[in-house]
């Protein structure tokens, strides 16, 4: 028996568990406090979606099927029931054989999400069999989901459940009053599931993760469950979702639901409330930031003295429990970055816990998830890496950081490259110049395969105004960095920030439309700006031209509404402006008028159309800085002797030939600077743990030799530099 049980509710991802369950595990675990955790969503997911799921789906008495799609689907439906099955297992990876049925056309059925076909053919192209299957086969999917929507359960979704219920709550009412209806359809099969699973753990505490709006219908639904079959089990809500919403909490009503609702890092509140809840011998109550009802009070404690755990000392996250071999890899077509997101399974790491820059004015700066900064040792987080590779046996990460540092991606890439471990990695940066041709190489070759970054507005005033710290030019050129080393780049795009105007709108489009054009730029989103009450313009509204609808906060606190007192309607730019970067992603459209892409009438662009090709030619001249560190990541060369001669002079001459992996090169030298070169890559090769500094290789240099300048810039040695000689 565990008496610790973590949930995750439906729903979040179907391609891999959101990792909070395992990083709290993983703390436990240090703790020697037993535990178990399950992600619901999953479950409810292969539930659904199996022949015994949707047999009982069509069978359902009050199907009403409204629309032709509806009435296609029904009549397919014994098609589905007799695929469903295989078309899962092929997309968990344990039957890639399927993928030719699948291509065939004529194995499983389609409704209207096959419509779009025939505009996507120019993406099968680029595909390979199995990708194509993958993203014929979510499609089948997301046919199944349309009808479970319009026919089955209004609120369905694959990624989220209810989530309009969790969205800007300011009051618990509307919520409340949908917990005491009857459970839906999906709510059945949760609770059943859920059921199942206390029977089998018999847990005394119960903790549900709850990160999203899209997650909170189903806690409550859980814990009323819980409630009234297993009264004796305590139960508690933490998570990105209370983190962030749940700050004013006032209504007590919450509290026939949930015993306690804890805020910000998870890992001390829920050891004290192991302590007060599961231990047998009698301590003293404590809590850190926890709410929960006294006296017919809602009340927040935080009496404990004892500080928050370092991100060094909460352990390896560790995902055992969960049906790892049991998730879906998706292949969605519009978007790269969503494309990388859905399909495969991640293993989720964290590099520094914090952003080390928050300033950005948009962002939950005051939270602490943000303003408390704390990076972790490289040797450390390569550990954890080799400790979940050994456990889950993938080798994929996603560091899920704000914003990952460079410093420490640099040291990491070193320790992945020195450990000689093969892996898959992707974060989310900040575009700093820090990012330079160099460091992007290396991160690339110790297993980096994508970045994304905030370009946000693409206006140099209003990156100011956001304090983003960047400009457009250096966007590009980092981007332009990234994109030549291999490593895919995705950009956040914003619009409707405050005092924005619709010239910038539409010169920011362009920006974007030049950077794909170019191919510095492979994938993006537009989302439009939403002011949060823990951000600088949701706490100083009047500073950045906007006026706060205010309203009486019980329930949820995060989404302000607000008007902007520019008076422009931002809404009406979605469309265009999502059209026109789909279109972009798939290196169409560039030719076109930006007028092109909305139906109202736009100003001309005052962005010259070369504007970025500028930001690119532009070279910052090339200074050495003493404290770099020089980092030779290639093979050992091979070497020759011979002799060079001119009229009645002759030198010895060293002819170094380096193999790399997909081409060989060779460099010529004067035989003793060859000879220094080659002891000298011995000294500043990867596997070293101490690097040299570059003012340290000029001083040894100029004990032999004259001049470590003109050498460095040499023919020669610009050639190492292509192929691995690196300044970090």
């Amino acid at each position: 028996m565990k008496k610790l049980l973590l949930i995750t509710p439906p729903f979040t991802q179907l391609n891999t568990p959101y990792p909070a369950t395992a990083y709290l595990k993983g703390f436990l675990n240090t703790k020697s406090i037993p535990s178990f955790q399950m992600d619901l969503g999953i479950e409810v997911i292969l539930e659904l979606f199996s022949s015994k799921g949707l047999q009982a789906i069509f069978s359902t008495n009050d199907v009403q099927l409204a629309t032709t799609n509806c009435q296609r689907i029904f009549s397919l439906k014994n098609e589905y029931i007799k695929t469903i099955d295989v078309v899962i297992t092929f997309l968990q990876g344990k039957n890639p054989s399927l993928a030719r049925q699948i291509c065939s056309g004529n194995f499983i059925p389609e409704a209207s999400r096959f419509e779009q076909l025939d505009d996507m053919e120019w993406a099968f192209g680029t595909m390979g069999m199995q990708d194509k299957a993958k993203h014929l086969a979510t499609l089948y999917l997301e046919d199944l989901s349309d009808f479970i929507v319009e026919c089955i359960d209004e609120n369905f979704g694959f990624s989220r459940y209810a989530e309009r219920l969790g969205r800007s709550a300011n009051s618990f009412d509307e919520l409340y009053q949908h917990l005491n209806q009857q459970p839906t359809y999906i709510d059945t099969i949760t609770l059943q599931i859920l059921n199942e699973r206390i029977e089998e753990i018999q847990p005394k505490l119960i903790c549900f993760s709850v990160p999203f709006p899209g997650n909170l219908y189903s806690a409550f639904r859980c814990a009323q469950y819980v409630k009234k079959q297993f009264p004796k089990i305590k139960i508690a809500m933490g998570g990105g979702f209370p983190n962030t919403e749940l700050r004013d909490l006032k209504d007590k009503r919450v509290f026939e639901f949930f015993d306690f609702i804890t805020l910000d890092d998870g890992e001390l509140p829920i050891e004290l409330l192991y302590s007060s809840v599961c231990q047998t011998a009698p301590v003293e109550v404590l809590f850190k930031r926890t709410f929960l009802l006294e006296n017919n009070e809602v009340v927040y404690k935080n009496n404990a003295t004892q500080p928050d755990y370092k991100h060094s000392e909460v352990g390896t996250p560790d995902y055992s429990d969960l049906f790892l071999d049991n998730y879906i890899s998706v292949i969605e077509m519009a978007n790269p970055m969503h494309s990388l997101w859905s399909d495969g399974r991640w293993n989720k790491l964290t590099m520094a816990h914090g952003c080390y820059w928050g300033k950005c004015t948009f962002c939950d700066i005051s939270l602490d998830y943000i303003k408390l900064y704390e990076p972790i040792a490289a040797k450390i987080l390569v550990d954890r890496m080799e400790e979940l590779i050994a456990q889950t046996g993938e080798n994929g990460f996603h560091f899920v950081d704000e914003a990952a540092p460079p410093a420490l991606m640099r040291e990491v890439a070193l320790e992945i490259i020195r450990r000689k471990i093969v892996v898959s990695w992707w974060t989310n940066i900040r575009f700093e110049k820090s990012f330079t041709t160099d460091l992007c190489l290396l991160l690339k070759t110790s297993g980096c395969i994508a970045v994304s970054g905030g370009l946000e507005v693409a206006s140099d005033r209003l990156l100011q105004l956001i304090k983003k710290g960047v400009t457009v030019e250096q966007v590009a050129q980092v981007t332009r960095n990234f994109t030549e080393s291999g490593i895919m780049v995705h950009a956040y795009l914003m619009y409707g920030y405050p005092t924005q105007t619709v010239q910038e709108t539409i010169d920011s489009l362009e920006m974007v439309r030049q950077l794909f054009e170019v191919g510095i730029l492979q994938s993006g989103f537009w989302h439009q700006f939403a002011m949060t009450a823990h951000s600088p313009v949701g706490m100083f509204p009047e500073e950045f031209g906007v006026i706060p609808e205010l309203n009486d906060i019980t329930f949820a606190n995060n989404d302000i509404h607000f008007k902007d007192k520019t008076g422009i309607d931002h809404d009406k730019f979605s469309f265009g402006l999502k059209k026109s970067l789909y279109n972009f992603m798939h290196g169409i459209g560039f030719d076109f008028e930006l007028n092109e892409w909305f139906d109202f009438k736009i100003p001309r662009t005052t962005i010259a159309p070369d504007y970025i090709v500028s930001c690119l030619e532009k070279e910052n001249d090339f200074i050495l800085k003493s404290s770099a560190k020089v980092v030779w990541i290639g093979g050992k060369p091979l070497t020759s002797t011979f002799t060079k001669s001119k009229k009645s002079n002759s030198w010895e001459m060293m002819q170094l030939i380096f193999h790399e992996k997909t081409q060989s090169f060779d460099i010529i030298f004067e035989k003793d600077k060859g000879e220094w070169l080659m002891k000298t890559l011995n000294l500043i090769a990867v596997s070293n743990d101490k690097l040299l500094t570059i003012v340290q290789l000029k001083e040894d240099f100029e004990i032999y030799f004259d001049d470590f300048e003109l050498f460095w810039f040499s023919k020669p040695i610009d050639k190492l530099r292509q192929f691995g000689l690196l300044v970090l």
